[in-house]
Protein backbone atom coordinates (compact mmCIF):
# COMPACT_ATOMS: atom_id res chain seq x y z
CA UNK A 1 0.00 0.00 0.00
CA UNK A 2 2.80 2.58 0.64
CA UNK A 3 3.89 1.54 -3.10
CA UNK A 4 0.69 2.69 -3.78
CA UNK A 5 0.60 5.99 -1.91
CA UNK A 6 3.74 7.01 -3.14
CA UNK A 7 2.63 7.09 -6.58
CA UNK A 8 -0.92 8.77 -6.23
CA UNK A 9 -2.79 5.16 -6.72
CA UNK A 10 -4.08 5.44 -3.06
CA UNK A 11 -4.86 8.11 -0.81
CA UNK A 12 -3.14 6.86 2.64
CA UNK A 13 0.04 4.49 2.60
CA UNK A 14 -1.65 1.74 4.89
CA UNK A 15 -5.10 0.57 5.30
CA UNK A 16 -6.17 -1.91 8.25
CA UNK A 17 -9.14 -2.71 7.81
CA UNK A 18 -12.55 -2.09 5.61
CA UNK A 19 -13.29 0.79 7.28
CA UNK A 20 -10.41 3.44 7.25
CA UNK A 21 -10.66 5.44 4.66
CA UNK A 22 -8.22 4.11 2.44
CA UNK A 23 -9.42 5.21 -1.36
CA UNK A 24 -7.68 3.53 -4.93
CA UNK A 25 -6.95 6.25 -7.61
CA UNK A 26 -6.96 4.75 -10.82
CA UNK A 27 -6.64 1.77 -9.48
CA UNK A 28 -8.14 -1.54 -8.80
CA UNK A 29 -7.23 -4.76 -6.76
CA UNK A 30 -8.09 -8.19 -8.08
CA UNK A 31 -7.40 -11.34 -7.64
CA UNK A 32 -6.44 -14.37 -10.32
CA UNK A 33 -7.30 -16.73 -7.56
CA UNK A 34 -9.79 -16.27 -5.23
CA UNK A 35 -9.39 -18.51 -2.25
CA UNK A 36 -5.71 -19.36 -0.63
CA UNK A 37 -4.63 -22.89 -1.60
CA UNK A 38 -2.99 -25.44 0.41
CA UNK A 39 0.98 -23.85 0.36
CA UNK A 40 -0.08 -20.70 -1.22
CA UNK A 41 0.48 -22.63 -4.94
CA UNK A 42 -2.86 -22.32 -7.05
CA UNK A 43 -2.97 -25.70 -8.85
CA UNK A 44 -3.77 -25.16 -13.25
CA UNK A 45 -7.67 -26.37 -12.34
CA UNK A 46 -8.13 -23.87 -9.85
CA UNK A 47 -7.01 -20.88 -11.83
CA UNK A 48 -8.65 -22.31 -14.93
CA UNK A 49 -12.11 -22.46 -12.78
CA UNK A 50 -11.44 -18.99 -11.24
CA UNK A 51 -10.57 -17.55 -15.13
CA UNK A 52 -13.80 -16.30 -15.94
CA UNK A 53 -14.72 -14.36 -12.77
CA UNK A 54 -11.66 -12.26 -12.86
CA UNK A 55 -12.78 -11.79 -16.64
CA UNK A 56 -16.35 -10.95 -15.52
CA UNK A 57 -14.80 -8.80 -13.52
CA UNK A 58 -12.78 -6.83 -15.37
CA UNK A 59 -14.99 -6.66 -17.96
CA UNK A 60 -17.24 -4.29 -15.38
CA UNK A 61 -13.81 -1.60 -15.55
CA UNK A 62 -14.19 1.00 -18.16
CA UNK A 63 -11.15 2.49 -18.46
CA UNK A 64 -8.33 -0.38 -17.61
CA UNK A 65 -4.89 0.33 -19.39
CA UNK A 66 -2.29 -1.02 -17.17
CA UNK A 67 -2.23 -4.15 -15.05
CA UNK A 68 0.69 -5.03 -12.52
CA UNK A 69 0.91 -8.45 -11.90
CA UNK A 70 1.83 -9.19 -8.43
CA UNK A 71 3.93 -12.83 -8.84
CA UNK A 72 4.04 -15.35 -11.50
CA UNK A 73 1.33 -16.81 -11.00
CA UNK A 74 -0.28 -13.61 -12.31
CA UNK A 75 1.41 -12.90 -14.86
CA UNK A 76 0.66 -16.19 -16.48
CA UNK A 77 -2.90 -15.75 -15.36
CA UNK A 78 -3.17 -11.80 -16.90
CA UNK A 79 -1.31 -13.27 -20.41
CA UNK A 80 -4.28 -16.35 -20.13
CA UNK A 81 -6.54 -13.10 -20.32
CA UNK A 82 -5.25 -11.49 -23.15
CA UNK A 83 -5.02 -14.36 -25.35
CA UNK A 84 -8.49 -15.51 -24.79
CA UNK A 85 -9.50 -11.39 -25.61
CA UNK A 86 -7.99 -11.60 -28.86
CA UNK A 87 -5.36 -9.64 -27.54
CA UNK A 88 -2.17 -10.25 -29.61
CA UNK A 89 0.67 -11.29 -27.35
CA UNK A 90 4.68 -11.34 -28.60
CA UNK A 91 5.64 -13.89 -29.75
CA UNK A 92 7.82 -15.47 -28.31
CA UNK A 93 5.55 -16.22 -25.38
CA UNK A 94 7.24 -12.97 -22.61
CA UNK A 95 8.91 -14.32 -19.71
CA UNK A 96 7.99 -13.09 -15.77
CA UNK A 97 10.38 -10.86 -14.47
CA UNK A 98 10.00 -7.91 -12.08
CA UNK A 99 9.09 -4.94 -13.97
CA UNK A 100 9.37 -6.93 -17.40
CA UNK A 101 6.68 -4.85 -19.49
CA UNK A 102 4.62 -6.67 -22.63
CA UNK A 103 3.62 -4.59 -24.94
CA UNK A 104 0.26 -6.29 -26.63
CA UNK A 105 -2.36 -5.20 -29.45
CA UNK A 106 -6.01 -5.90 -30.20
CA UNK A 107 -9.42 -4.99 -29.99
CA UNK A 108 -10.39 -5.32 -25.93
CA UNK A 109 -11.57 -3.93 -23.12
CA UNK A 110 -8.40 -5.60 -21.63
CA UNK A 111 -5.20 -3.47 -20.98
CA UNK A 112 -2.33 -3.60 -23.49
CA UNK A 113 0.12 -3.34 -21.05
CA UNK A 114 1.28 -5.84 -18.65
CA UNK A 115 4.17 -5.25 -16.00
CA UNK A 116 5.59 -7.84 -13.96
CA UNK A 117 6.16 -7.57 -10.45
CA UNK A 118 7.53 -10.08 -7.46
CA UNK A 119 4.68 -10.91 -5.81
CA UNK A 120 5.09 -9.07 -1.86
CA UNK A 121 4.93 -12.21 -0.36
CA UNK A 122 6.66 -12.38 3.21
CA UNK A 123 9.36 -14.80 1.59
CA UNK A 124 10.32 -12.18 -0.73
CA UNK A 125 10.06 -8.99 1.23
CA UNK A 126 11.96 -10.96 4.32
CA UNK A 127 14.56 -12.25 1.86
CA UNK A 128 15.28 -8.70 0.03
CA UNK A 129 14.11 -10.17 -3.35
CA UNK A 130 11.23 -7.50 -3.39
CA UNK A 131 11.99 -4.27 -1.65
CA UNK A 132 10.24 -1.44 -0.89
CA UNK A 133 12.10 0.85 -3.90
CA UNK A 134 11.45 -2.36 -6.49
CA UNK A 135 7.59 -2.34 -5.11
CA UNK A 136 7.11 1.27 -6.33
CA UNK A 137 9.88 1.43 -9.19
CA UNK A 138 6.67 -0.96 -10.65
CA UNK A 139 4.24 1.34 -9.91
CA UNK A 140 6.42 4.32 -10.70
CA UNK A 141 6.07 2.41 -14.07
CA UNK A 142 2.52 2.22 -14.17
CA UNK A 143 1.94 5.34 -13.74
CA UNK A 144 3.92 6.76 -16.59
CA UNK A 145 2.29 4.30 -18.58
CA UNK A 146 -1.09 5.55 -18.17
CA UNK A 147 -2.58 7.54 -20.71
Amino acid sequence: MRALHRTGFANIPTSRHVDDGLSLNDAYIVAAVRCAPPGNAPKPDEITRCLPHLEAEVAELERVQVVVALGKVAFDVWLRVMKRASIAVPSPRPQFAHGVVVRATGESRAPAVLIGCYHPSRQNTNTGKLTPAMMEGVFRKARRLLT
